[in-house]
C-alpha cells in the first residue's frame, strides 16, 4: 500500500506501507546511526517523535529481546529507505515489518531518506503525519501544520514509572554504593551499566521530590535522559535544585539540561537536534575528541552560566555545549550518552568519574 510522508510546510515524501497501516502525528526527526534502530525505536527519548534513519538498509540483524532500551517502542513512526525482509544474526527473534506490525507502529519504506534529511537540515525539525494511501493528502497537508507541538508536560510522563523500585540482583545493603536514578524517560543500558558495577540501583518517578530520593538514601543521583523541552518539566527543575550539594548528581542528556536551569542557566531549541552516535565532543580539560551517542533537541546557553558553573565539553560540529561542571559542589553533566546503547563507549569514563566522586562524598547523605 502506498503511504505518505506530510510535513507541516506542505512538502510531501511518498513510500510504502510496512508496518501497522494506520497514521500517526509526531515531530520529525533524523537519526544518523548505521546501526542501532532496536535502541532508536524503544529509546523513551523518542517519545512522540517520527524517526527517519539516514542509514539505507534497515533490519538487516532482525530484533532481539536484549537490546531494547524501553519496554515498547516509544517512537509513534518510522520513515527508511529499504527494509531488508530475511535479517541475518545468531541473536534475531523477529524481522523489521514483523516488529512494526505488531506494536502497531506506523512506517514507510521506500522513501528518499537523503532528500528528506537534507529538507530537515535546511528548514528544521518540523511537524509531520505519517500516513497510508486511503488518505486524503489535500486535508493532511491542512491537519499537519495544526497539529499541536510536542510538550514535556505529557511526554515525561509517559515515560517514566509511577513507584519507586530496585533493579533486581541489588547487593546486601552497605555493600555496595547506592545509587538513584531519577527517571525522566531512562534508558535501560544505564541502569545496566550501574548494576553490573555491582551498584543498588533505585528507580525513582519523574515526580518524586528531592526528599523523596533522599529518603531512600542514596550515595549518588543520576538525573536522566528523556523526551522534550526541559522547560516543560519544572517540577524536576525544582526537584535537582532542591538536591543540589546534599548529594552527588550526574546529569546526563535531559537531566543535564534540567541541572543547568536549576543553577540558573537558560536552554533552547536547536535546528535539527543532535541524534546518532557519530557526534564529535571536545573534552576542554584535556583536548582530547570523543565520538558520543547523542539524541537531544534542546541546548544549553554557555552565556547564561553563572561564573561558578563552567563548560567541560562541546560538540565539535556547531559549538553547542555538551557538558557542564560546577567549580564547588558535587555535581556535573553531559548533553550526549557516555553509556552508548547504541554508540560507542569512548566516553563510559564519565560514569567511572561519577562512581569515584560517590565513593569520596558518601558522607554528603
Amino acid at each position: 500500500m502506498e503511504g505518505y510522508l506530510v510535513l507541516e510546510d506542505g512538502t510531501i515524501f511518498r513510500g510504502k506501507v510496512i508496518g501497522h497501516g494506520s497514521s500517526c502525528h509526531g515531530e520529525v526527526v533524523f537519526a544518523t546511526g548505521m546501526t542501532g534502530y532496536q535502541e532508536v525505536l524503544t529509546d523513551p527519548s523518542y517519545c512522540g517523535q517520527i524517526v527517519v534513519l539516514t542509514y539505507p538498509l534497515i533490519g538487516n540483524y532482525g530484533f532481539n529481546p536484549e537490546d531494547k532500551e524501553g519496554d515498547r517502542p516509544y517512537a509513534v513512526g518510522l520513515v527508511i529507505h529499504e527494509a531488508c525482509p530475511e535479517p541475518s544474526h545468531w541473536q534475531a527473534a523477529e524481522d523489521l515489518t514483523s516488529y512494526l506490525q505488531r506494536h502497531r507502529l506506523p512506517a514507510l519504506q521506500g522513501v528518499d531518506t537523503r532528500a528528506l534529511t537534507r529538507h530537515l537540515r535546511n528548514r528544521g525539525t518540523m511537524r509531520g503525519i505519517l500516513a497510508c494511501g486511503t488518505e486524503d493528502l489535500g486535508e493532511l497537508k491542512l491537519l499537519a501544520p495544526q497539529d499541536p507541538p510536542l510538550h514535556g508536560e505529557r511526554l515525561v510522563p509517559a515515560v517514566t514509572n509511577t513507584e519507586t523500585y530496585i533493579l533486581p540482583g541489588a547487593s546486601p545493603p552497605g555493600a555496595s554504593p547506592r545509587i538513584a536514578v531519577y527517571n525522566l524517560g531512562v534508558k535501560r543500558s544505564i541502569l545496566r551499566w550501574f548494576r553490573r558495577r555491582g551498584c543498588t540501583v533505585i528507580v525513582m518517578p519523574a515526580r518524586s521530590t528531592a526528599e523523596d530520593i533522599l529518603a531512600v538514601k542514596p550515595h549518588g543521583v543520576v538525573i536522566s535522559n528523556g523526551p522534550g523541552d526541559p522547560k516543560d518539566v519544572p517540577y524536576g527543575v525544582q526537584t535537582v535544585r532542591d538536591l543540589l550539594g546534599r548529594v552527588p548528581l550526574l546529569g546526563i542528556c535531559l537531566g543535564h539540561e534540567l541541572i543547568a536551569l536549576a543553577l540558573g542557566g537558560d536552554t533552547y531549541k536547536l535546528p535539527f537536534g543532535h541524534r546518532g552516535v557519530n557526534h564529535p565532543v571536545k573534552d576542554l580539560a584535556t583536548g582530547r575528541v570523543y565520538i558520543t551517542a547523542q539524541n537531544h533537541g534542546y541546548a544549553v546557553r554557555a552565556d547564561s552560566l553563572p561564573p561558578e558553573v563552567y563548560v567541560s565539553h562541546i560538540n565539535l560540529n556547531d559549538g553547542t555545549v555538551e557538558g557542564l561542571g560546577h567549580r564547588h559542589l558535587p555535581v556535573f553533566s553531559v548533553q550526549f550518552h557516555p553509556e552508548g546503547g547504541p554508540g560507542p563507549s569512548d566516553s563510559v569514563h564519565i560514569l567511572e568519574q561519577f562512581l569515584d566522586l560517590v565513593a569520596g562524598g558518601r558522607e554528603v547523605v
